[in-house]
């Protein structure tokens, strides 16, 4: 009987994985640490793995011989060695589209936030003030400029929304060249000429060596002083604590993040104390449906692999045979 174990999971149960798993007549294991040393200990003899967070170097393929899947929750894989994986014959399979809706909706609302200054306001409601002159300036979409970064299916239906609301969109993305424009017709920039041009600015990119700080302290300077940063996508790819000080000189309009550098955010990090900021506990991903359509895909995948069928998502399929 092939056992498949979960290592770690950001869900509060695991009654989906573990009906599935039993329905597809395999055994099922549960321990709860991301750590690369618990996984090598507590799943030697697992024939598959689900997992959010946990830790995949190198040592931990050599280390389990019998691993022939990973599934993780999510699209990103910056913590699985996927070299590793495929030199050891372990298939990794992420899922990506499953959140489109919901985390482009995130992005959006961050943004309309921040330019409406809504928790602001709400916070002076509760402390009994009734002036919303005490909060401007106020924004409003239609004469602003919306940039988006990383032009993937969540890039691109943000970039439908945000035009939806008036915004003029542009973009910029590795896979498009500069000066012309998308089927959907909007302008494509080389980066730096975007963070000067957009009035938003929300990252929507993978986390690679290429991407780390992509947004440092340099580009923060180019960016327009009445500019906000959105950030969905992955916290490495900005330089929160240079983000941070620019929004404490009154450099930029504000910020809309939900992913940060470190998580659960410390809290002494100096974003919290920054002003015109709105911020959210890596939630963007998540509604109730997007999160019952990861779970279930995610859990699939690996039941497929070891039942012998091609998975619907898998970053190595050359392993497969």
């Amino acid at each position: 009987m092939p056992k498949i174990v979960i290592t770690d999971l950001d869900f509060e149960e695991q009654e989906i994985e573990k009906r599935m798993i039993r329905d597809a007549g395999m055994e099922v294991g549960i321990f709860h640490s991301r750590k690369a040393e618990d996984i090598i200990r507590n799943a030697a003899d697992a024939d598959g793995i689900i997992t959010s967070y946990g830790d995949f170097p190198r040592s931990v393929f050599e280390a389990l011989p019998q691993l022939k899947v990973v599934s993780r929750t999510g699209v990103g894989y910056d913590s699985i060695d996927l070299s590793a994986a495929t030199d050891h014959g372990v298939a990794v399979c992420t899922h990506p589209g499953y959140g489109t809706e919901v985390v482009s909706d995130h992005a959006i609302t961050l943004a309309m936030d921040v330019l409406r200054r809504t928790n602001e306001l709400d916070a002076d409601m509760r402390r009994g003030i009734w002036n919303h002159h005490a909060r401007r300036p106020l924004g409003q979409a239609h004469g602003r400029t919306f940039g988006v970064v990383g032009m993937g299916e969540i890039g691109r239906a943000v970039a439908r929304k945000a035009a939806g609301l008036g915004f003029k969109v542009i973009c910029s993305s590795r896979s498009l060249k500069p000066e012309r424009r998308t089927p959907e017709g909007y302008e494509i920039y080389e980066l730096d000429l975007l963070l000067e041009l957009a009035d938003v600015v929300s990252f929507h990119c993978a986390l690679t060596p290429d991407t780390h700080h992509l947004l440092n302290e340099e580009r923060l300077r180019r960016m327009k002083p009445g500019a906000i940063v959105v950030n969905t996508s992955r916290g490495p790819i900005i330089d929160t604590i240079a983000l941070a000080r620019a929004l404490e000189a009154d450099k930029l309009w504000g910020a809309g993040l939900d992913v940060f550098e470190h998580e659960p955010l410390d809290q002494s990090h100096p974003i919290l104390l920054a002003p015109h900021t709105v911020l959210t506990p890596h939630a963007a991903y998540w509604s109730e449906e997007s999160g019952e359509e990861l779970r279930t895909r995610t859990t699939q995948a690996v039941i497929d692999i070891l039942s012998g069928r091609k998975p619907a998502d898998c970053l190595n399929p050359e392993v497969l045979g």
